[in-house]
């Protein structure tokens, strides 16, 4: 980075420790704020311009070079003797494997919403997600300084958005001009001013509705004055529990509300202790003790990311629930999930080397890792994103946290020989690196697929094969295969016959030839009666009859959905062969398509589509200009979603994922499974064709 970086905060008893994420819609701010917190903490001696590309979090060359978030950015400072980290995650839904990864190492959210750009859907989503888990949160309200900031508006469309619990911790003050100056504590009495009056007893109301003082409220609605200390660490409990979610208001540019913003974190967020870890089995599935924040007890880590540096080879970044973690330690790595995740299972020790504390892209050396903090080690050459580290003795094994399926195909092919030997290796290293990429090479097809959230999550993934592992790819279309069936019955014979030198080749068979149910694939019988075909050459039929249907017999398509009945023939005692019998089979086949006549068939899909409710017309009509055929929908009043269920061609799911987005404001998800195969239209052909 080529700064003079102060050395890593000390590891710090748990109840110091606060892990916080910053989350919030793309453009909101969550850099610019990490790097005025870390400017105000010493950690830099400088804050960084997210425009200039010199920030500290946004280390990777495709993030200065888009100016925005595309990684988790993680660093750790120390402010009032607490250990801080903060995680700072991208904000396109492209990337929420790498939000789910900041959510899965803190202990609280911090929902950054900007000033000018209001609460989106895909915000309010996200905060209805964290309180699904139970996830401590608080708003800051950022880019108080911008033209058309409505810093008032914006605090109130986040009480109305964000729903009950949600309140101002502070006022701003204004300036002569009309900049915000500075903020007033709400939790100090302010005399004359109604307003302020109103707001501080609905802080105050819910924040002693958390007290563990049930005499509190009493207290208060008889007029006592609650003194301020008791408020902060009523605000604390209010904080932990999920239940209470301060708001604040910080311009990072000119400073206004970053030492209170600090204050909060140490005073209010809470410790890895209060939120609790994770469940654990041991790596065969039995049960294993509950974990607990305890730096004597059993080892467990996780790795919640890995990235690749040009020195240090690979670099996980770790966050331990239980036990301490020091150098040199031999660890047991799991790797559990399977087809889940794209990733092979694997059970492995490993040898821990230098353990650090993550300045962006900078490590810091530090002694041990112990309970609820989170550190960086290099060189673990098994270790995924999702793996588990534990005790060799006594290993463990904790659950992935939720992703989504990438739903976005994208086709590559090797520019070069050269890079065809690269690009499998490289693909592996990515595939380590991101969970929410699923490499495959498709059977139908033969293309090599690179399933993605998004078009900006592929587009990230090309340009870190070419940039970081030298590999220089091309997209091309992707295909969606089609296949072929009979269009009607026939009764063919497939004749082989050649005369040469020495032994010949002869086999002649009559087959029967139908259209069969769909799904039914390619069955074979037979009815010969005298032994005019030999009964050890029914197997040879049957055999070149499936290899033809699976070649095709017209632009490579497969045949599929087709029942053959072997009913006559004839051989030969000296000239028929296992071989020949394959042939005449084969040949039965393209004479009983070109006979009957062969229609083409499309993939379909189950599809369910989850939305708020207010997108569900938006999203029918969408699946309806697709050849979609709307099965039902169900609605979740509990959770204002509404799953939409529909039949859609494969082809049709091309770029859905991004149009999904579009038209749901980014709150929208899908999944799908195969469903089978129906005639394909005449304009789908003329246009593949």
């Amino acid at each position: 980075m080529g700064r003079d970086l102060p050395p890593a905060p000390p590891p710090r008893e748990a109840t110091r420790v606060r892990n916080v994420a910053l989350v919030g819609r793309a453009g909101a701010g969550k850099t610019t704020l990490a790097e005025a917190l870390l400017a105000a903490t010493g950690a830099i001696p400088r804050a960084g311009r997210v425009e200039d590309g010199t920030t500290c979090l946004d280390s990777d060359e495709v993030e200065v070079r888009q100016q925005r978030s595309v990684t988790l950015g993680v660093a750790t400072v120390e402010h009032a003797g607490a250990r801080i980290t903060l995680l700072d995650t991208p904000g396109s839904p492209d990337f929420v494997g790498e939000l789910r990864a900041g959510l899965r190492a803190a202990d609280a959210a911090l929902f950054v919403v900007s000033a000018v750009g209001g609460v989106d859907a895909a915000t309010v989503a996200l905060w209805e997600e964290c309180a699904a888990v139970g996830m401590p949160r608080a708003v800051v309200v950022t880019q108080l300084d911008r033209a058309r900031a409505d810093v008032e508006e914006t605090v109130r469309l986040c009480r109305q958005e964000l729903g009950d619990g949600v309140a101002p911790l502070h006022l701003v003050t204004r300036g002569p001009d009309g900049s915000v100056t500075g903020l007033v504590s709400l939790l100090e009495p302010h005399g004359e001013d109604p307003e302020a009056d109103r707001l501080r007893a609905e802080l105050i109301e819910g924040v002693i509705g958390e007290s563990e003082d049930e005499t509190l409220m009493d207290r208060y609605l008889a007029g006592e004055e609650v003194p301020v200390t008791d408020l902060v660490a009523d605000l604390e409990t209010a904080v932990a529990k999920g239940t209470f979610h301060p708001v604040l208001c910080v311009a990072p540019l000119s400073g206004v509300g970053v030492p209170e913003l600090l204050d909060l974190l140490v005073s209010a967020f809470p410790c890895p202790c209060e939120h609790g870890c994770p469940p654990a089995t041991r790596p065969d599935g039995s049960p294993a003790p509950p974990l607990t924040c305890d730096p004597a007890g059993p080892l467990v880590a996780e790795v919640v990311k890995t990235t690749t540096d040009p020195y240090l080879g690979r670099v996980s970044l770790l966050r331990v629930f239980s036990g301490t973690l020091t150098p040199d330690t031999p660890v047991h790595v799991s790797g559990h999930g399977g087809a889940e995740r794209g990733h092979p299972d694997h059970d492995v020790d490993e040898r821990i080397g230098v353990l650090s504390a993550p300045l962006g892209a900078a490590l810091r050396p530090v002694a041990a890792c112990p309970a609820g903090d989170v550190c960086a080690v290099a060189r673990l050459t098994s270790a995924e994103t999702g793996d588990t580290l534990s005790s060799p003795g006594d290993p463990r094994l904790v659950p992935p946290w939720d992703l989504p399926v990438p739903q976005h195909p994208v086709a590559v092919e090797a520019a070069s020989r050269a890079d065809e030997d690269r690009l499998g290796p490289a693909l592996a290293r990515l595939a380590a690196e991101d969970p929410t990429l699923r490499v495959e090479r498709s059977r139908d097809t033969g293309q090599l697929l690179l399933w993605c959230v998004g078009e900006a999550h592929g587009e990230v993934l090309l340009e870190r094969l070419r940039t970081r592992h030298g590999v220089a790819v091309t997209t091309v279309p992707v295909r969606v295969p089609m296949v072929e069936t009979l269009a009607g019955p026939a009764r063919v014979t497939g004749r082989l016959v050649k005369q040469s030198g020495g032994h010949g080749q002869y086999a002649v068979v009559v087959v029967e030839a139908e259209p069969g149910p769909p799904g039914s694939g390619v069955s074979f019988a037979q009815r010969v009666v005298g032994g005019t075909v030999p009964s050890q050459y029914h197997g040879s039929v049957e055999k070149g009859i499936r290899a033809q249907c699976a070649k095709g017999v017209e632009a490579d398509r497969p045949l599929v959905d087709v029942r053959f009945v072997l009913v006559d023939g004839k051989s030969h005692s000296v000239d028929s062969s296992d071989a020949a019998f394959q042939s005449a089979g084969a040949l039965a086949v393209r004479e009983a398509a070109a006979a009957a006549g062969t229609r083409v068939l499309e993939p379909w899909c189950e599809v369910e589509v989850v939305v708020p409710a207010e997108h569900v017309g938006a999203v029918m009509s969408d699946l309806s200009a697709r050849r979609a055929r709307v099965t039902g929908s169900e609605a979740d009043p509990t959770r204002d979603r509404t799953t939409v269920r529909a039949e859609v061609p494969e082809i049709e799911l091309l770029g859905y994922a991004g149009a999904l987005r579009s038209v749901s404001h980014g709150t929208g998800s899908f999944g799908r499974r195969p469903l089978g195969h129906e005639p394909a239209p005449a304009s789908l052909l003329a246009v593949s064709a």
